[in-house]
């Protein structure tokens, strides 16, 4: 759709030049200021409310947690109490991100509580029960995000995702602040929590703006005070984090023992000299994230040099072949069955995976069991007609066997087949990384999240690094992202420098200009040639970006009485955009500026709009220039 067709749908805005856009319901919005102001960086650090306690929940695809720290101690990060009914050979500090709603889809319970209360349902009561896990990556993988976007629980039934999220952000706000309350000894108030939710740093805005919602629905803060919540993108919480490493928490891959040649209490920073550059490679359950910082001293503030980059290649896609290879063995048609029929015996069986998962390596030579529930042989037998022994037999699939102790036996190479395709894709981009001229010389990568533990991946990574730089894990892998984030709550100030991922504009009139604009672009109006669907560019692909850097552009109601002005928003992977129609240039959201309340006796209200794209969110600000009189401005990334 062009913007002309769009921009009959709504109010139309207008420009100070005299356009001919009016009449035409065409947004005609001509830039009349210096599109971009430099404030000085360390000048825009938002001195809000103060807060007692800055709470991080990290709210991952296979699992989550929180933790917190008081304002008064911030080098003190308390992660929260150990959960209830953790698995064998799985640190349970954080708890699976699975929830369980009632047959009436009221909230019942989240994590291991909610698995091990489905598990113990009867087979034909489970089916009408609502369970959910992994549903993260959806966020990431729909196209067109809306508030209305549906998850599938396991029983096949639709649920609305804003309100799992919502459920599941409402669960760890209960529990942190019952937590917070037994530490003071008194009832904890939500005011006085600033509130941090991670988020992939590949993730668009509107996955962002989706936890947003999510967060005010579910009362984790009011939709009048934004600040209380801060958005932090997961690589960069754990930068954050790794840059404040001392040397004996962590363990250098070449070496394989904690850093020695320092002594242990000194800082990684004691190894980190200003200008050192460093890639942090968050691998988590659905993303791998990769994040390069150079580290700017006295301070140890940080700038980004290369736009996030990633993709949906994380541990959850060693499960995904896992079930290829069931579905190998066992036909696609019966694991199709078996997952909705017998939902709590297929949660069994991932179960059952993930711990031998955690056992592959690249040195063993034992063979990995699979204990197969019950229920699964007796449903094979029942659904084919012979045993699953038979069907392993048949199958003629190498390297995995059957016990007459009723397990699968995988040989390490099958394990390892399985984790191929995903470390493949991981290598294969970190490869692309490095290629970049922005990446060179770096000094250290910083392997994090809870797949970075995996000894295959790390064998790999130092395979194809070769000595580059110094592969480096925290010894606590899984929590850097959680405690990277409770040290941005207590400082969002920390990282100056961003960059861009994608280039931002608005559709607008310029006067036309022969040989450079095409013919069939032009417009007269008046006598006056005017060439449409010029792209004004607010922000380009992979600029650097300093946080509280503002871009200006001034807008005129088309009418005395207008209300509200509402400018669509294009985007593009590409850096260079001429026009609104060129190709991979889309409509990504729109600039909602309300002017009601600001007449005035001027002949043309000039509203003056900032917009700030510094942060880990895109936001914007607008003035009646006329009354000095701030105007309520958004960009919705939704379509709400």
């Amino acid at each position: 759709m062009t913007e002309k067709e769009s921009a009959t749908d709504h109010v139309t805005a207008d420009v100070v030049t005299p356009s001919p856009a009016k009449s035409l319901g065409d947004p005609g919005i001509t830039p009349l200021s210096p599109s971009h102001s430099m404030k000085d960086p360390d000048q825009n650090v938002q001195t809000g409310p103060t807060f007692a306690v800055v709470v991080a929940i990290d709210f991952g695809t296979t699992s989550s947690g929180y933790a917190y720290s008081f304002t008064k101690e911030p080098e003190c990060i308390h992660t929260m109490r150990r959960w209830e009914g953790g698995d064998p050979g799985v640190s349970n500090q954080k708890t699976p991100t699975t929830i369980l709603l009632t047959p009436d889809r009221k909230f019942h319970s989240f994590g291991y509580a909610a698995r091990d209360f489905y598990h113990d349902l009867d087979p034909t009561e489970s089916k009408h029960w609502l369970y959910l896990e992994k549903f993260k990556m959806k966020l990431h993988t729909t196209a067109n995000l809306s508030i209305d976007t549906d998850l599938h629980a396991a029983n096949g039934k639709r649920v609305k995702a804003l309100d799992i999220f919502a459920y599941a952000l409402g669960f760890f706000k209960d529990q942190a602040l019952k937590e917070l309350s037994d530490q003071s000894g008194a009832e904890f108030d939500n005011a006085d929590v600033r509130w941090v939710i991670t988020v992939p740093a590949i993730w668009k805005q509107p996955a962002k703006q989706f936890m947003r919602e999510a967060a005010y629905k579910s009362s984790l803060v009011p939709r009048d005070n934004p600040e209380q919540l801060i958005i932090a993108l997961e690589p960069e919480a754990a930068s954050i984090y790794c840059r404040k490493l001392r040397l004996h928490q962590m363990i250098d891959l070449g070496s394989k023992t904690a850093l020695n040649g320092y002594s242990p209490t000194d800082n990684v920073g004691a190894g980190m000299t200003q200008g050192d550059r460093y890639v942090v490679v968050d691998c988590g359950g659905g993303t791998v994230d990769l994040t390069v910082h150079q580290i700017r001293l006295p301070e140890g503030h940080l700038k980004e040099l290369y736009k996030a980059s990633g993709g949906p290649y994380g541990s959850i896609g060693v499960d995904y072949e896992f079930e290829k290879l069931l579905c190998k063995i066992f036909g696609p048609d019966f694991i199709d069955q078996f997952k909705i029929k017998r939902p709590a015996a297929w949660v069994d069986l991932m179960i059952a995976f993930e711990s031998r998962k955690r056992a592959a390596a690249p040195d063993r030579t034992n063979p990995l069991n699979i204990n197969l529930p019950f229920s699964f042989i007796d449903y094979y037998k029942k659904f084919r007609g012979h045993s699953v022994e038979h069907a392993l037999r048949k199958s003629n699939v190498d390297f995995v066997k059957w016990s007459s102790q009723g397990m699968l036996r995988m040989n390490p190479d099958a394990m390892n087949a399985l984790f191929k395709p995903t470390i493949d894709h991981i290598i294969q981009h970190l490869g692309e990384l490095f290629e970049k001229p922005e990446v060179s010389n770096i000094k250290f990568l910083f392997l994090v999240g809870g797949f970075a533990e995996s000894p295959l991946l790390q064998q790999a990574v130092q395979t194809m690094l070769q000595g580059r730089c110094r592969i480096i894990i925290p010894h606590d892998v899984g929590l850097t992202i959680l405690k990277g984030a409770v040290l941005f709550g207590l400082d969002p100030g920390v990282i100056k420098v961003r960059r861009s991922p994608l280039t931002y504009g608005v559709g607008v009139l310029n006067r036309y200009v022969e040989g450079r604009h095409p013919p069939d672009k032009m417009l007269v109006k008046d006598g006056t040639r005017w060439c449409t669907d010029v792209f004004d560019t607010f922000i380009a692909a992979d600029q650097s970006v300093a946080l509280g850097e503002t871009v200006k552009r001034s807008y005129t109601p088309a009418r005395p009485a207008q209300q509200v002005i509402v400018i669509n928003v294009y985007c593009s992977e590409r850096e260079q955009v001429g026009f609104i129609s060129d190709p991979g240039v889309r409509k990504c959201g729109t600039l909602r500026l309300d002017v009601s309340g600001t007449e005035s006796p001027a002949p043309r209200r000039e509203i003056q709009t900032l917009m700030q794209f510094g942060d880990t969110e895109i936001r914007a600000m607008a003035v009646d220039v006329a009354t000095s009189r701030s105007v309520k401005a958004g960009i919705d990334f939704l379509g709400q």
